[in-house]
């Protein structure tokens, strides 16, 4: 490559204007460097299109002037012409002023068309010329910096839409493992018939049910919320899911399973992150419930002839104290009775004018349906909550429903 390269070292070097100059004739680049070296512009000099390219290539510039007119073709412009379709190609090309000393109005469109800027004729006023290339240097600059932006800020959305579908994809695989963890089949005990239901408000939920096998004719029922929402209420949930698993068993009673789960809870999780949960042993012949309420909504057993109890008994959250004590409870089932553990999400559950359904809607829906098969009552719990929601529920809802044959 046949080039000649000046500049002027300094500090602030990037910040000089740099322009190629292209054209075949020594006497035309001798006389602009003159011209511009005296403007401060930092200046490279190449006599044919393939050093144009060359140069281009390695380098990047504010300006290039050119001739359109080169030694194989002197008057046609034709390899101008091609120059700047290869320049349109280029992805950040500078911009470019042309000049030719065989300049028509027929030459002056086709390169304008081939994405020109602006056009110079030989001889050149040097006022105009120095006018043009301060003039295109600056649009150019702007057009630089403005496609730098676009490409970063594209970049920046392409990355953004990386991490969301990222983050969709481990939300659904945290979806598909907590369902798989929601027990599929519910054991029954001779007598009883039992009825459950899971609503999460969003794609992974907080809340907790489970019923146990505790040996023959013995359950372990238990239903809990995980105060907040999201990917972290989910963990915590199935960590308390492990918990409960582990330790319940039928010589472990209600008040010490809360009191080892308190623990395990203030230990593993911050002061922010509380856990309510209501655990209960049916005994199954003896038709009698021993439970644990740890600050969760009290279950109601509506009794048979229409009336009907809360199951309080316990203690505080889970998780918020390192050592709380929890009072153990008993309640006497009846033929006919029904027992209805469920989450604040149920009763939580607001209309369009924010009223929620509130526990006196709940009690009135239970006592008006009591008769009903515990698949039924979860029918029609599910059913009112959806019909006063419109639908959109803004917590968790869940229900375990055991109904006492008569």
């Amino acid at each position: 490559m046949t080039a000649t390269m000046i500049e002027t070292a300094t500090d602030c070097e990037t910040m000089q204007q740099r322009i190629l100059i292209a054209d075949d004739q020594k006497d035309v680049l001798d006389a602009l460097q003159l011209l511009l070296k005296g403007q401060g512009y930092l200046l490279e000099t190449v006599s044919n299109p393939a050093d144009l390219l060359e140069a281009l290539a390695q380098r990047e510039f504010d300006l290039l002037l050119m001739d359109l007119n080169y030694a194989r073709d002197t008057t046609s412009g034709r390899e101008g012409l091609d120059v700047l379709g290869h320049l349109k190609e280029m992805a950040d090309a500078p911009p470019v002023v042309a000049m030719t000393g065989w300049a028509t109005v027929g030459l002056a469109v086709a390169a304008m068309q081939h994405g020109v800027s602006d056009f110079v004729e030989k001889p050149w006023d040097n006022s105009r010329l120095l006018e043009i290339l301060e003039k295109q240097i600056e649009q150019g600059r702007e057009r630089r910096a403005a496609r730098r932006r676009a490409k970063e800020e594209k970049q920046a959305q392409e990355e953004a839409i990386h991490h969301l579908e990222e983050q969709d994809r481990e939300i659904a695989e945290a979806k598909a493992i907590q369902e798989r963890l929601v027990p599929r089949e519910i054991p029954q005990v001779t007598g009883y018939e039992i009825a459950t239901s899971w609503q999460s408000a969003r794609t992974v939920s907080g809340d907790y049910f489970d019923v146990l096998a505790l040996g023959q004719d013995r359950l372990g029922l238990c239903i809990a919320d995980v105060a907040g929402k999201g990917i972290p209420a989910a963990l915590l949930m199935c960590n308390l899911q492990a918990a409960v698993r582990g330790l319940s068993s039928p010589s472990v009673t209600p008040d010490l399973l809360c009191n080892s789960l308190n623990s395990l809870v203030w230990k593993n999780t911050h002061t922010d992150r509380f856990i309510t949960l209501f655990y209960a042993q049916l005994d199954g012949p003896a038709r009698r419930l021993r439970y644990a309420n740890a600050g969760h909504n009290a279950p109601i057993v509506v009794r048979a002839c229409g009336s009907h109890e809360r199951l309080q008994e316990g203690g505080g959250v889970l998780g918020v104290f390192e050592e709380q004590s929890f009072g153990l409870g008993t309640v006497d089932l009846a033929p006919g009775d029904r027992l209805v553990l469920f989450t604040d999400g149920v009763t939580e559950a607001s209309n369009r004018e924010g009223e929620e359904f509130g526990d006196q809607g709940l009690l009135s829906l239970l006592e008006e349906h009591r008769k009903l098969s515990a698949n039924a009552i979860q029918e029609k719990i599910a059913a009112a909550i959806s019909e006063f929601s419109g639908g959109h529920l803004t917590d968790d809802a869940t229900l375990l429903i055991l109904a006492v044959e008569a």
